[in-house]
């Protein structure tokens, strides 16, 4: 394996933690220093020799330094392939000595462009131009030329050339994440600038980095891992796990699933979540009663499951979820008692984090390429009157107690993958039929977990009601009211059968299918 032996490096770096100590390095190593504007000053208050690369090119930095290290005398001395003598040649003719590495970070565009205050014309004064321009000539390369991308590289690439030189392998590492540096920033320019195009963007540049490989993905003969959206920050980045096994591939989408419901209520709220889908949600005065309520929807399904809670878990509330198997439980706090009595149960993972973000782009996978829409909301208010938009179609009025439970089941439902069907009292699920291949199908296993628990009890249906055969199922259950899209061709039948068994109907206009 082949060493570079380095006795040139060029430096012009935005983020310049780590620079002095790193560079301090070089120079012990007898390494000669080139360096641009910002850098160079740097260096030389630091007290190490550096050369300006405008001593370098013999051309004055210019245009308020967007043009300083575009030059042959830079960009020669980067690019020469040191085994082409006639390469070699041209660089002693034009007086150039090659350049054995290259330490550039780029402007911080992506977090530049991240802050609401920032004005279009100074997003553009972020866009780097030479730093890609060196940094994609050297990773180019590779062969001969090391690049260096970030701070975190410094001591690593420091070692090798004090031991001799940059090997092969290292070049190569570095090369490739030099490339996909600029692949990254080019996409948060792309996204930047098509950010105020169509409602669905033209382009999409997708840029994502391993964050951690995963035991295996849902079936334990794939493998997995867990990719980070370039420039974007996710509530289970910042997540803090206290206890518990690594999160597996499952364990994301059902913790996903379940801290987006739960964070579409503000009073108290539990949430139990198997295979993505809610099997218990309930709203009360206090989380122990919501989760207790949660629980008893479906004790079944519930196993093994999901819980998230909108509040902070206290030491008795610890205890209730401890006297069950679930695999995670996710709150915005634990307290330190709670976390005493979790801790009983060692496998058992504990998260906090913060809700979840806006409502972003929402990508589902085909073959070789993407759908791709915008992540569904339900922006329904919690009052206890008719939200605007919808509308009490049938001759059955709706109080206001009846009201909330409408709306709270009708969260629930667009939660549930279709066909949904949701059965609801005093603001607690008490059935949920969930991805069913009819909407009938739904409907009675919604009512069979429920039993007398949905007399008196409201229903959220995802889409509209095909035909009446549905309104008569959940009328002889005792269900009182229901709520769903309408839009259906048999919609007078539909609202005729409520009229007759005295069941409320209200109308929103719009649905929320979730495949």
């Amino acid at each position: 394996m082949s060493r570079t032996k380095v006795r040139r490096a060029l430096l012009s770096v935005s983020d310049k933690a780590g620079l002095v100590d790193f560079a301090a390095r070089l120079v012990a190593a007898g390494v000669e220093l080139i360096a641009s504007g910002g850098t160079g000053a740097a260096l030389q208050a630091a007290g190490l020799p550096v050369t300006a690369v405008a001593t370098v090119t013999g051309a004055p930095e210019m245009l308020d330094g967007r043009v300083k290290t575009l030059h042959p005398k830079i960009h020669g001395a980067i690019l020469a392939d040191l085994g082409n003598q006639e390469h070699r040649n041209q660089l002693y003719e034009a007086g150039i000595s090659p350049i054995q590495l290259v330490v550039v970070n780029l402007y911080p565009f992506e977090e530049g462009v991240a802050k609401p205050t920032t004005t279009d014309q100074e997003a553009i004064e972020l866009i780097d131009i030479g730093g890609p321009t060196m940094l994609r000539a050297a990773a180019k390369n590779h062969k001969w030329v090391g690049i260096v991308t970030n701070a975190a590289q410094y001591d690593r690439v420091a070692g090798a050339i004090e031991q001799g030189g940059l090997d092969d392998d290292l070049r190569l590492e570095l090369a490739r994440e030099a490339f996909y540096r600029t692949a990254r920033y080019d996409a948060a320019i792309v996204s930047w600038l098509e950010r105020s195009s169509a409602e669905m963007p033209q382009r999409l540049v997708l840029s994502l980095d391993r964050v951690k490989e995963l035991r295996y993905g849902e079936n334990p003969h794939q493998s997995a891992a867990l990719y980070a959206e370039q420039g974007n920050a996710a509530w289970w980045g910042a997540m803090r796990q206290l206890q518990g096994k690594e999160m597996s591939f499952n364990n994301y989408l059902d913790t996903e699933a379940a801290w987006r419901l739960v964070n579409d209520f503000v009073d108290p709220t539990a949430v139990v979540v198997k295979h993505a889908n809610p099997c218990g949600v309930a709203v009360a005065a206090d989380l122990g009663t919501a989760f207790r309520e949660a629980w008893d929807c479906d004790p079944i399904s519930a196993f093994g499951g999901v819980i998230a809670l909108n509040g902070m878990v206290d030491r008795e509330l610890a205890g209730a979820l401890t006297a069950n198997f679930i695999e995670v439980v996710i709150a915005p706090v634990v307290s330190g008692e709670a976390a005493e009595v979790f801790a009983r149960k060692s496998n058992l993972r504990v998260l906090e984090a913060s809700p979840p973000r806006g409502h972003d782009l929402d990508l589902r996978r085909v073959e070789h390429g993407f759908v791709v829409q915008r992540r569904d909301a339900v922006t329904v208010s919690s009052k206890n009157k008719l939200p605007a938009g919808w509308e009490s179609v049938g001759e059955r009025q709706v109080d206001g107690e009846t009201m909330l439970d409408l709306i709270f089941a009708w969260k629930v439902a667009a939660h549930t993958k279709s066909n949904a069907i949701v059965v609801s009292n005093n603001l607690a699920a008490v059935g949920i039929g969930a991805g069913d291949q009819s909407r009938v199908g739904a409907a009675d296993r919604a009512l069979r977990q429920a039993g007398p628990r949905a007399h008196g009890g409201v229903v959220a249906s995802d889409g509209f009601f095909p035909f009446r055969d549905s309104i008569d199922l959940l009328a002889n259950a005792g269900v009182v009211a229901v709520v769903e899209p309408g839009g259906s061709v048999r919609d007078e039948d539909v609202v005729a059968a409520a009229n007759e068994h005295g069941m409320a109907i209200v109308f929103t206009g719009t649905r929320h299918f979730r495949h």
